[in-house]
């Protein structure tokens, strides 16, 4: 398996390329600006994308579908809830293959309500703007709920194995990549707290 991480735009977005090297090929999650960039990769490296997997559908991790699938043929992978163009929707604990790579659907709403993580061969876990190094996503935007965003870092990332890589929708935090143990112990939003504290946090209330 290789992974390329790939800085884009202007909101310091992160698109990603996971590949099967045996089967040659590819996955592209969150493509948005530099759509070029992504496709140029994939050539260079003989790679055809089969999936482009949305970890949510706010503008800045979707822009590229479009132009990518015209000129890949990748089917474009959203969560059920989403309400835009998609060929798949997926929800809480399916699995996509990728040659032999196994990719786990997260359902972990909250910064909206199609937000989803990828679990990658039980090794990386690709959140979206659920948790960033340092962070988390908002929760104030008009389909975010806060309640909902603490059940999923709580709950759900919770349960998860500590070292799970984190490679998350935005460059926001102090690396381009962390693992849950350390940000369990650093990052402010995982420090124990109630759901009340955390929604008056995260909500602005």
């Amino acid at each position: 398996m290789k992974i390329i991480q790939m800085p884009v735009g202007e909101m310091a977005n992160f698109t990603y390329i996971i590949a099967d090297e045996n089967s040659k090929e590819a996955i592209v999650i969150d493509p948005s600006w530099e759509v070029e960039r992504i496709l140029s990769s994939l050539n260079e490296n003989q790679w055809k994308a089969k999936y482009i997997i949305n970890t949510h559908t706010h503008f800045d991790h979707i822009l590229g579908n479009e132009q990518l699938h015209k000129m890949t043929d990748a089917k474009i992978v959203q969560h059920e809830n989403s309400t835009c163009d998609k060929h798949i929707a997926v929800s809480d604990g399916d699995k996509i293959m990728l040659g032999n790579i196994e990719i786990l659907i997260l359902f972990t709403p909250g910064h909206s309500n199609d937000s989803m993580c990828l679990i990658v061969d039980n090794k990386f876990l690709f959140s979206g703007d659920t948790l960033f190094v340092g962070n988390c996503g908002r929760a104030d935007l008009p389909e975010s709920n806060p309640a909902d965003l603490f059940d999923s870092l709580y709950t759900k990332l919770a349960k998860l194995d500590d070292s799970l890589v984190v490679y998350p929708g935005h460059d926001y935090g102090s690396e381009p990549t962390s693992t849950l143990e350390k940000e369990r112990k650093t990052n402010h939003v995982l420090q124990a707290r109630s759901k009340q504290d955390f929604v008056r946090l995260i909500g602005g209330d």
